[in-house]
């Protein structure tokens, strides 16, 4: 037989999938499987993470790798609390504004900001570096921060895990070592990567991303077996050195030097001192259900400035030109403040809880007008008062909500040699501009997109869930929730429904199963609407919930090779 897995003539249809002692969900069906392995071995749910995020830095590259930063929410059942890790990196010690302005063109090729906007920050990275553009470059080392991810994986094992990271991990070594066939998007996305790269990355930095992941002059088609042998050698020793390796030993070293070698900015003290950082929690009360995300530098408080202006409205139905202006201009309005004050959370100069404080929730609600047209708007400052996700759930009642990602696709374009670690591209984000909060400074972490949701009712653990994809990332959120509070969907409706994005000015983009008179209805009010092709750019996402019965019901993500593993 001679076919196209990517070839999706037919809609596909998915229910919602039930368990009873643990599930898994993740992007990729080996991912899913490692962390089932996990619970099935005896571990727990942060064991089941921990082992489907390190397995799907080897079996989905092109979204995230050893060199990720991630996050975490972790429910622990016997405490009734949730814990927040945030295991972004900061920026080198050596660097500075007019270090970066006065390099060389060191990156190449414009951004691909595909899962989101920036809205007036949007931002156009031009193939000639910051001197020229005076704007942060895209690829190169200039935009590589030390990763989070390895110290995530050490941190959440030895706080919370019941095996060793040795087992946790062993699952991602064998398939970096042995191998694992290609799955359809997997492919498809490491051949855009490639043809990218291949017309835009020149320069002996980036012949280490070539020569890992594309050896034969070409990327694997679907069924191909892919092996990734320096992969499965720096994974074993972050497991036998519970990421000491990483942060003070021979990696360490590594990356230091190919740093210096191809003008960055890195020392060896950058990663000896760097800690990933337990936070608590925020959160907003939508309708009677606490919706949590992880405090800034993530984004995930873009979604609850959205959600908070959100439940000044009453919905009656998904279905209606009125319910999705709404949700547009509260979005507006959310990232239009979000990327004026979020940053380092010690260099914000608004507190994260006056952000989301319901008076002033209420206060930009008044400036959407139900029934009228779309507008433009400004941040504003209160009154005082582009990635890989999964979750997990253990039959102990705990559960993860947990994302890690190189942002844009494989990240920086540069791997470093002989290791396998393909670096992430964070300091793309921060300003060069010295007045603005998210600008550049040494040790500083920039304005993050990925964001781990939770969710609580009346104390309780209903469920994880999160949505992947660059800016995309609080707008799925917010379509997620309330898809499941204001309209009751089950979890796989939830993320089935057809999504929308805002991405400039009045600009949104749906997919191509948006309802075509709503578009038309929404375009007579003023906003302007394109019909993407293609789902990648609306993110990928998980749900796992706990009914009151006990009972697991997951969702997941039909739009890339995700999967559910159970028990």
């Amino acid at each position: 037989m001679n076919f196209d897995p990517t070839y999706l003539p037919y809609a596909s249809a998915r229910y919602p999938i039930y368990a009873q002692h643990g599930m898994v969900a993740a992007s990729s069906p080996q991912a899913s499987a490692a962390g089932l392995e996990m619970l099935r071995r005896g571990g727990n749910a942060i064991d089941a993470a921990v082992a489907a995020a390190t397995t799907l830095t080897v079996v989905e590259p092109t979204a995230n790798g050893i060199g990720s930063d991630a996050f975490a929410l972790v429910w622990i059942e016997k405490e009734r609390r949730l814990y927040g890790l945030n295991a972004s990196g900061w920026a080198p010690r050596d660097i500075s504004i007019e270090k970066v302005l006065a390099a060389p063109g060191s990156a190449t090729g414009g951004s691909e900001m595909t899962g989101g906007a920036r809205g007036a920050e949007a931002r156009s990275f031009e193939a000639s570096g910051a001197a020229q553009s005076g704007k942060m470059p895209t690829y190169g080392w200039v935009s590589t921060m030390v990763p989070g991810a390895p110290k995530a994986w050490a941190a959440l094992v030895a706080r919370f895990g019941a095996l060793s990271l040795s087992e946790v991990m062993a699952p991602a070594i064998d398939y970096a070592e042995n191998g694992y066939p290609a799955s359809p998007n997997l492919a498809r996305m490491w051949q855009r990567a490639f043809e990218k790269y291949k017309a835009t990355l020149a320069g002996p930095e980036f012949a280490e991303w070539f020569h890992t992941f594309a050896p034969e002059g070409r990327t694997p088609a679907a069924g191909e077996t892919v092996r990734l042998p320096n992969h499965a050698r720096t994974l074993r020793a972050i497991a036998e050195s519970s990421a000491d390796a990483f942060y003070r030993g021979e990696l360490a070293d590594r990356i230091v030097a190919d740093s210096r070698e191809f003008g960055g900015f890195f020392c060896k003290e950058d990663f000896a001192e760097y800690e990933a950082g337990w936070v608590e929690p925020i959160s907003v009360n939508y309708r009677g259900y606490d919706i949590c995300e992880i405090p800034p530098n993530g984004q995930g408080i873009v979604a609850l400035m959205a959600l908070n202006i959100l439940k000044e409205f009453k919905f009656t139905t998904r279905e209606s030109p009125e319910t999705f202006h709404l949700q547009w201009e509260a979005m507006k309005i959310a990232f239009a403040d979000g990327l004026a004050h979020v940053t380092d959370p010690a260099a914000m100069r608004v507190a994260a809880a006056d952000l989301i404080q319901p008076g002033y929730g209420s206060l930009r609600a008044w400036e959407i007008e139900p029934g009228g047209p779309a507008r433009l708007y400004t941040a504003k400052t209160p009154p005082k008062s582009g990635t890989v996700y999964l979750c997990t759930a253990d039959s102990e009642g705990n559960m993860v909500s947990y994302i890690q990602s190189n942002y844009m696709g494989f990240g920086s374009g540069v791997v470093v040699r002989g290791t396998g670690i393909s670096l992430q591209n964070r300091g793309a984000d921060f300003s060069l501009d010295p007045a603005h909060p998210n600008c550049l400074a040494p040790r500083k972490k920039t304005y993050h997109t990925i964001i781990p949701g939770f969710i609580l009712k009346d104390g309780r653990a209903l469920g994880p869930f999160g949505v992947m994809g660059g800016y995309m990332q609080p707008q799925g959120h917010v379509q997620t929730v309330t898809n499941l509070v204001d309209f009751h969907l089950n979890p796989q409706q939830a993320l089935d429904a057809p999504r929308w994005q805002w991405i400039l000015g009045k600009k949104f983009m749906v997919e191509r199963a948006f309802p075509t008179e709503i578009v038309e209805a929404l375009a007579r009010r003023g906003h302007e609407i394109e019909v993407s092709p293609d789902s990648t750019p609306f993110g990928r996402g998980q749900i796992i919930l706990r009914l009151p019965n006990g009972t697991l019901v997951g969702g997941t993500e039909g739009r890339t090779d995700s999967n559910i593993a159970c028990y």
